[in-house]
């Protein structure tokens, strides 16, 4: 469904071009941990976005970039955008984090910001990329991105071995991470087990796994705000899920908040809600008590929320 050979191709295309993020081992929870957090931008969507953006070819190039972002896919392309020369345009919900609206806006990426939610944003940028002919850099339905993604599984068990025998726990929204990094576990480490982890909040992967429809799944504010909003009709990323992720478990706000604490007072890791999802399922058991590997998403919180979540779990 998604050809190895793009998995092996996106590792050497990356290479030197991106952070092999720290891999920590939590040896009294039994969890290895990958923070990336650390990644470019501070967060993993820098690897599909720039995966996808150094295979155009010149004239797309000049036709600009286009995306959709909860924010941070659009840092990644705006990256991408500076690397390869092409202009990059972003349309990300008006309610999206200043912190990320900002930091794209610093990359150099155009910003058009849309009334309502991600999926808003989708549309909108979806359209403006059609009328326009420029090149449309989804953030999670297309093949390259995806193999971007999975990268994060080849550096994991490139350091640790040993983690091709445990479960691994991945944040799930339009699925363009969960469905790399089961992709090249299904390839390289077949007997590990792969649980993808969503806010309960948006909750539209769950209802795709679990009932093969979106509709009627609710699209609340949440903690977690770059794992909001409806998945594109038809995208790749949903039988790559179903085919290849063992479950899919929900997550609620009160156990992000105290996962986002945890981390900060264990590890002195600052994350972000989409990031801690994660952890708050092992925090919650709400995963099976066994080694574990945990992906980190990414670190890029609005700082008044990030100090209001530690006042509140201050102990």
């Amino acid at each position: 469904m998604l050809p190895p050979e793009w998995l092996k191709a996106a590792s050497e295309r990356l290479a030197g071009k991106i952070h092999n993020t720290p891999l920590t081992h939590d040896a009294a929870r039994n969890l290895f941990i990958k923070w990336e957090n650390h990644q470019k931008t501070g967060s993993f969507k820098t690897r599909g976005a720039l995966n996808r953006s150094l295979i155009l070819e010149d004239w797309e190039r000049e036709m600009g970039l286009v995306t959709a972002s909860a924010g941070n896919h659009g840092q990644g392309v705006a990256l991408a955008g500076q690397m390869i020369g092409a202009d990059v345009r972003v349309f990300a919900s008006r309610n999206a984090p200043a912190v990320k609206i900002d930091a794209m806006r610093e990359l150099g990426a155009s910003v058009e910001l849309v009334e309502g939610g991600y999926h808003d944003a989708e549309e909108a940028g979806l359209a403006f990329a059609k009328r326009n002919d420029a090149v449309w850099i989804s953030p999670y339905n297309d093949g390259h991105v995806i193999a971007g993604q999975s990268t994060i599984a080849g550096e994991i068990l490139a350091e640790r071995p040993e983690t091709a025998e445990m479960t691994w726990i991945v944040p799930v929204s339009g699925g363009g991470l969960l469905a790399g990094i089961a992709t090249f576990l299904a390839e390289q480490a077949p007997n590990a087990r792969v649980i993808g982890v969503q806010i309960a909040a948006s909750a539209f992967m769950h209802g795709l796994f679990y009932h093969d429809t979106q509709d009627n799944v609710e699209d609340l504010p949440s903690l977690a705000d770059g794992l909001g909003g409806a998945v594109e009709a038809n995208s790749i990323t949903v039988p790559l899920i179903k085919k290849y992720v063992d479950e899919i478990i929900l997550i609620s706000e009160d156990e992000v908040a105290e996962a986002l604490a945890f981390a900060w007072t264990e590890y002195g890791e600052k994350i972000e809600g989409s990031g801690a999802v994660g952890l708050a399922a092992v925090l919650s058991k709400k995963v099976p008590q066994e080694a574990s590997v945990i992906v980190v998403t990414g670190g890029n919180i609005q700082p008044e929320i990030h100090a209001e979540i530690l006042a509140r779990y201050e102990k």
